[in-house]
């Protein structure tokens, strides 16, 4: 036994000095690299093991060997040049060219022209509607969820995926390891039963524990590769209106056009990292027909190679704008260089409003927010409270011009650690209606103060401080 203490003592320090140096050299966040400096030489056999699980990016290398050449012939014949687009723009808006640079150089897909896109609003309108494009698919259906639920939604699209698998038509579904835990049984036993081609996103032991801190939180539906749905809408009971208590605002966008492609070719890479299959042919990646006028581009974000695409998105369109930004998310926990943007937009003189829920499904998460809002409320950016239902939407509207729409969340996981699918838009009538959506929201808001902020009692402001410390890893 001594000599097995005597080999754990040589190997220890040796081991937390590797795993330093790759933390050191490797990590993004000087933060998470600190932490795992202190963690490595704390408990160094230990931390060298969790480093080994948890601290390790493999995933880039991974999605970098299997990614899709997604640029190709078809989305070129579709792309919007930056002179066609401020034609489209007129040139009261053709400032809006410094945003669409900025996403050329983010984001490896082009900005392609002839959409249609239709908002959603909450599972009532949009359940309906995806249930009868699968029931319509004739070719092949792909289906990515954070939340499958085992409730009576949750079956309803497990019988029409079914319907549809048994009529001949190519069904995938993906489903997140971690989101599938929210429902007990899980649905992708019974979807198997049924037949039904189903993943999980880091499928198996030990890869799930490498994966535990990284999520696939994108919501993508696409059928006969012609029609996409993508937005913040779980398949589950909680959206529909009069689930009670735990009823679920979002909204959900229906696209037809080329942008489509680039939902396919998210939920392609993601497919062949979770079973190695590629779909591949036109059954999966049609010729699409203009169907609109809307220029937009599907933008991944997650841990891989779109590293911190959407924080990067955000912060150009708000340091663009000039005259007003809206924002609608459930959890806001922007990073240092979020928050400057927005105070430097509002300094300006943009108008910056803010929707919030003012009760969270996540109590903790609410704290911290609560914790972090004054940094924007300080110089004069808005922020609004909406009333229950808890609002779950995730909407930015920039000089009624420009729109963003997807599943990424304005706080640290949903920015840094998960994998998520947003869709930017150059489009005014759309804008124009997603931000009466968003003045509509308001309207039956309470505006939050500073002053209200800073009148809260001593122990309430601490509870939020020390939740606000937990801030990069919520």
């Amino acid at each position: 036994m001594e000599f097995w203490y005597s080999v754990a003592a040589l190997i220890a320090p040796i081991l937390a000095i590797i795993a330093s140096g790759h933390a050191v050299l490797t990590k993004r966040d000087s933060r998470s690299a600190l932490m795992w400096v202190v963690l490595l030489f704390l408990v160094p056999l230990l931390g060298a093991l969790l480093y080994l699980l948890f601290g390790v990016n493999r995933i880039n290398r991974r999605a970098e060997a299997m990614r899709r050449e997604t640029v190709d012939e078809f989305q070129r014949d579709h792309e919007c040049e930056l002179g066609v687009l401020c034609a489209r723009l007129g040139p009261e808006a053709r400032y809006l060219e410094a945003l669409a640079r900025a996403g050329n150089r983010v984001v490896p897909r082009p900005l392609v022209q002839g959409n249609e896109v239709q908002a959603l609003v909450d599972g009532d309108e949009v359940y309906p509607a995806m249930l009868a494009a699968i029931d319509a698919a004739e070719r092949t259906v792909t289906l990515a969820t954070y939340i499958f639920g085992n409730d009576h939604i949750g079956h309803e699209f497990a019988d029409a995926l079914q319907r549809a698998s048994d009529r001949g038509v190519e069904v995938r579904v993906l489903i997140d390891n971690a989101g599938e835990r929210y429902t007990w049984p899980s649905m992708v036993g019974e979807l198997r039963r049924r037949g039904v081609p189903v993943a999980r996103f880091f499928p198996g032991f030990p890869v799930r524990l490498v994966g535990v801190n990284l999520r696939n939180h994108r919501k993508l539906l696409v059928v006969d590769g012609e029609i996409g749905f993508t937005g913040g809408i779980n398949v589950r009971r909680n959206h529909m209106r009069g689930a009670g208590r735990r009823t679920t605002r979002d909204v959900q966008f229906r696209l037809r056009g080329p942008v489509v492609r680039h939902l396919q070719e998210v939920f392609y890479e993601d497919w062949l990292f979770a079973t190695g299959e590629r779909l591949e042919g036109d059954e999966w990646f049609p010729a699409l027909a203009p169907a609109g006028t809307v220029v937009a581009r599907g933008i991944p974000d997650g841990p891989d190679h779109h590293f911190m695409s959407h924080q990067m998105v955000f912060h150009a369109a708000v340091t663009t704008a000039r005259d007003s930004v809206r924002i609608v998310t459930p959890y806001f926990l922007p990073e240092a260089t979020l928050v400057a943007a927005l105070n430097t937009a509002s300094i300006r003189g943009v108008q910056v409003d803010i929707v919030l829920p003012e009760v969270s499904n996540l109590p903790f998460v609410h704290w911290a927010m609560m914790g972090h809002i004054r940094q924007v409320l300080t110089y004069d950016c808005r922020v609004w409270l909406s009333p229950r239902p808890f609002d779950h939407s995730k909407l930015l509207v920039v000089d009624d011009a420009w729109s963003c729409f997807g599943s990424s969340n304005w706080d640290p996981r949903s920015l840094r650690l998960n994998f998520e699918f947003n869709v930017e838009c150059f489009d005014r009538s759309l804008a124009l209606d997603l931000a009466g959506r968003i003045d509509a929201r308001i309207a039956a808001a309470r505006r939050l103060t500073l002053e209200e902020v800073e009148a809260r009692p001593l122990p309430l402001k601490l509870r939020d401080g020390v939740a606000r410390l937990a801030m990069p890893y919520l």
